[in-house]
């Protein structure tokens, strides 16, 4: 048996000797939100890395994948002078911005000034008639709300007729929407696009649906905190405002208005969450921004309308999206759920991007496994040879890491946290019922795959209709695993083909019905989401609910597809290049045991 395990740390030492030609299918997994290892000014374009690795055999020439790389390469070469372009009005903005609020106000104090005068006047004569007099012009029966939006409205017409109206965005270069089916090619060539951008544009972020969404939710979760801070502060003025040489009441005025024009920017909240979504705030605010959106998904009502507000808001603002999905826009909504924002959403992408097919129905993941010499990191059935096999695994990376096993707890986003039961230095063991079979989902996985390289899980059982929203959430961590290029080792009931076709309980999905909606009791979205509440997938409700059966059967296929991928020695050895915790002890050249660990597995 010592014979048949093996480390890859060896073959990992050839590969970094030909690190400069070296692109591996799967090992370009980039995230601007993670250190990325240094390279080149002038990074291969998307149809350079897919002609060098069809050139070394490592890919199998494609025509449809062809077209795709020549498409994305042309697009990497007009944002060069996009991006000189974006600089150039982010300056422009930033001056139009700080003249606005300056002018406004100095029209606010102008009014406030006004507001004083009467009302030294009036305290002066204590004069009733000389009061009703001047009182005749104000509103009669006005409400406070209409009153202030009113004058916001027109203080902003005196601001466009002194200041000009905004900087109109330069012409954005038209993204790509990528659509086809699954293992044919579509996040690896987004990926080779997004490598090749870096030193090109400033503000680049990829995401993956599940992510996004959680990202968006967090957010918006946040601007309903802050907004309830700020209603709750509405009775204090700001110390600008106290330091005016206005009486009380007038410097009241003033915050009120101060915050009601708060109110108004803010009375959209997925506009000010766009804002936010792509660029670093403690970064250059100039340049342009790309959005790369892996396996775009509109799953319910929420992920339709949050995706159509956040898109819709960075296609106008000059982002450039980048996403791949498999279905084409207009199917992606054959529920026909909040229609009218749907075709906005639409139109959008109608507008900004070109939709090109991937018409291969060739799974390349798994004609590569057909071509290699695999490494065994799924064990199955689950009988005593193969359960021995997985543990022999396990026993042995511990050993080579050289570290105590220990559980310990992991940060996951809105706050929560979870226990590991087993881990070891980048390395964490679970069951599959702990993973899978308790409310935890999406921010729960994504956590896990940041924390650690290398992922066990055991006790796998064949999927059924009667533990659905089990295999839903291993399909969901199968993914982020898969997204955050970790080594998964797996000990499971069936083959990986088999896993997803059912028992005698009943297949996983239904043609002629669609699953219900996961619910948070009775409470809407954001009831939920401003309590700081979690569903039942770890998640604010409702993040992945109300999938048709032949959305299922998307994702079925998907992780079957990764699944086969991840047993290749390029997503092996793509591990030591991509994961976080690799990049980041690369920059910090500080490389303790962990580099001994990746790959380790047996021989098929």
């Amino acid at each position: 048996m010592s014979r048949l395990i093996i480390s890859s740390f060896r073959s990992l030492r050839f590969a970094s000797r030909h690190q400069t030609s070296y692109l591996p299918f799967t090992a370009l997994r980039l995230y601007s939100d993670h250190p990325q290892p240094s390279t080149p000014t002038n990074n291969p374009g998307p149809l350079a890395q897919y002609k060098n690795l069809v050139k070394e055999g490592k890919l199998q020439f494609d025509p449809y994948q062809e077209k795709v790389a020549l498409e994305l390469d042309n697009l990497v070469e007009r944002l060069a002078q996009y991006e000189k372009e974006m600089e150039e009005y982010h300056v422009k903005l930033a001056k139009w911005e700080e003249d606005r609020e300056n002018e406004r106000r100095r029209l606010l104090l102008k009014e406030a000034e006004g507001k004083q005068q009467r009302s030294e006047v009036l305290d002066k004569t204590h004069n009733r008639f000389l009061g009703r007099w001047l009182d005749r012009k104000k509103p009669v029966n006005v409400e406070t709300g209409v009153g202030k939006w009113v004058s916001y409205l027109n203080r902003e017409k005196k601001l466009d007729l002194v200041v000009g109206k905004r900087p109109a965005v330069p012409p954005a270069p038209k993204g790509l929407y990528i659509y086809g089916n699954v293992g044919s090619g579509k996040t690896m060539l987004m990926d080779m696009f997004y490598s090749a951008t870096k030193d090109i544009v400033t503000h680049r972020r990829r995401f993956h649906f599940h992510e996004a969404m959680l990202e968006i939710n967090e957010r918006m979760h946040k601007v309903w905190k802050n907004e309830v801070q700020e209603k709750s502060m509405q009775s204090s003025i700001a110390n600008w405002i106290m330091n005016l040489p206005f009486d009380t009441k007038v410097k009241e005025w003033i915050a009120a208005e101060e915050s009601y024009k708060e109110n108004m920017q803010m009375k959209n909240i997925l506009p000010a969450v766009a804002d936010k979504f792509l660029v670093d705030q403690k970064s250059d605010r100039r340049g342009a921004s790309i959005l790369c959106f892996d396996e775009i998904q509109t799953v319910d009502v929420f992920a339709i309308v949050a995706l159509s507000g956040i898109i819709s808001r960075l296609l106008s603002t000059g982002t450039v999206l980048v996403a791949t999905s498999n279905r084409a826009p207009s199917d992606l909504n054959q529920d026909g759920m909040q229609w009218e924002i749907f075709l906005k959403l639409l139109d959008k992408l109608e507008d900004h991007c070109e939709t090109v097919l991937i018409g291969s129905e060739t799974d390349y993941r798994r004609l590569l496994s057909q071509r290699s010499i695999n490494l065994v990191t799924y064990f199955y059935p689950l009988n005593s040879i193969a359960t021995k096999k997985f543990e022999n695994v396990w026993d042995e990376t511990i050993r080579k890491i050289e570290g105590p096993v220990r559980s310990e707890t992991i940060s996951v986003m809105f706050g929560r946290s979870l226990e590991v039961p087993e881990s070891c230095n980048g390395v964490a063991k679970f069951t599959f019922e702990y993973l899978c079979g308790r409310p935890v989902g999406a921010a729960d996985y994504i956590a896990v795959a940041k924390n650690y390289h290398t992922i066990f899980v055991s006790d796998i059982p064949m999927m059924s209709m009667r533990i659905r929203d089990k295999a839903r959430r291993f399909i969901i961590l199968i993914d982020e695993l898969y997204n955050h290029h970790c080594c998964l080792y797996c000990s499971a009931a069936s083959s990986i083909d088999e896993l997803f076709q059912g028992t005698e309980e009943g297949t996983l999905f239904d043609l002629e019905r669609q699953f219900e909606t996961e619910t948070e009791g009775s409470k809407l979205r954001r009831d939920v989401l401003a309590e700081g509440n979690i569903g039942s997938g770890g998640a604010p409700a409702g993040i992945i609910s109300m999938l048709s059966g032949k959305e299922e059967m998307f994702a079925f296929r998907r992780a079957v597809s990764r699944l086969v991928e991840m047993q290749t020695p390029f997503y092996q050895e793509g591990v030591r290049l991509h994961h976080p915790l690799f990049q980041a002890d690369r920059n910090s050249f500080n490389t303790p045991n962990i580099k001994h660990v990746t790959g380790l597995a047996t021989n098929v």
